[in-house]
């Protein structure tokens, strides 16, 4: 039998379709090459719970965003042993990520130690199904790093100078007892002996005041931090190459598109270390949240509309 339409069903119809097609060429909402916007289904990006990481996880989100790609933030997911398997079952697609610590976690026994040796073996030692992108100019180091009094105290000017000195504790997360550049890295290198003081916020405010306030000599904090700066510390230099270069770079799963990869690798080409010590300053300072930064930022840099 034909089924027949009265004239406001038809109108419902259309009513619904226009809706569907909303921002979109295509009613089916997946996008046209026309308007280069993005293919069907959801990137998610993730972050780790780290401000900075944070900031430039917003950046990925917002740059593909603006090209039409749907996003779903999935951020401060915590450590690698935490989000290394979401990425790896294709449940995070787009995750900012560092050369040096990403390799170690993927091969222990890796000798690289330049940036580009690192980059050629990271690509080798990728789980199937994700993708290096190219690098950022920018790095986030992790850190043997000491107030300005103790560096003067002790004539402290690298991490091999602690060998010379005993009841030393560095400020970390518990993560970094077990780090290849961690308290056994640094005595197994330099004969430092070092035992760890774990406080759980990456680097930030409450590893900073366990320096400042004694309870520890040394702190791990992350280069890009403007508290190294602002509270005149010493990061201590690393002639064995201890800790590998730590460039930030897209991780992304075989889910991203070239043109999603293309709009990330562009946005790391304007990440400098001098753009992201901008970014993290600006959530210190001004108390500004990860969408506020990262928004001001891409608009400044001409990467979104």
């Amino acid at each position: 039998m034909m089924r027949t339409f009265t004239k406001e069903w038809v109108g419902l119809g259309i009513a619904a379709l226009a809706l569907t097609a909303c921002g979109s060429d295509d009613p089916l909402g997946g996008g046209s090459e026309e308007d280069g916007s993005a293919a069907e289904g959801t990137l998610v990006v993730g972050s780790q719970q780290y401000y900075s990481n944070t900031i430039v996880a917003e950046l990925y989100a917002q740059v593909l965003e603006d090209a039409g790609y749907d996003v779903e933030r999935e951020f401060e997911i915590g450590q690698r042993e935490v989000y290394m398997p979401e990425l790896e079952a294709g449940e995070i697609d787009v995750f900012p990520e560092y050369t040096g610590n990403l390799l170690q976690y993927l091969d222990g026994d890796s000798e690289a130690s330049t940036s580009e040796e690192v980059e050629a073996e990271l690509e080798t030692a990728l789980p199937e199904g994700l993708t290096v992108l190219a690098p950022a100019e920018a790095t986030d180091q992790d850190s043997y790093t000491v107030t300005a009094e103790f560096a003067e105290e002790n004539g402290l000017e690298s991490i091999a100078d602690l060998a010379e000195l005993e009841d030393l504790t560095i400020v970390s997360n518990s993560e970094f007892e077990t780090r290849p550049y961690g308290p056994q890295g640094a005595s197994e290198v330099y004969g430092a002996e070092i035992s760890l003081l774990a406080v759980e916020d990456s680097g930030g405010q409450l590893t900073l005041n366990a320096l400042l306030d004694g309870e520890a000599e040394i702190a791990n904090i992350y280069t890009a931090d403007p508290a190294i700066e602002e509270n005149d510390l010493v990061v201590l230099e690393d002639p064995e190459e201890l800790i590998l270069p730590q460039n930030l770079f897209p991780l992304v799963s075989e889910n991203v598109d070239e043109q999603a990869q293309t709009l990330l690798e562009e946005l790391s080409a304007a990440l400098t270390q001098e753009e992201l010590l901008e970014l993290n300053a600006r959530s210190v300072d001004e108390q500004a949240s990860a969408e506020e930064v990262a928004s001001a930022w891409l608009q400044e840099q001409g990467l979104v509309e």
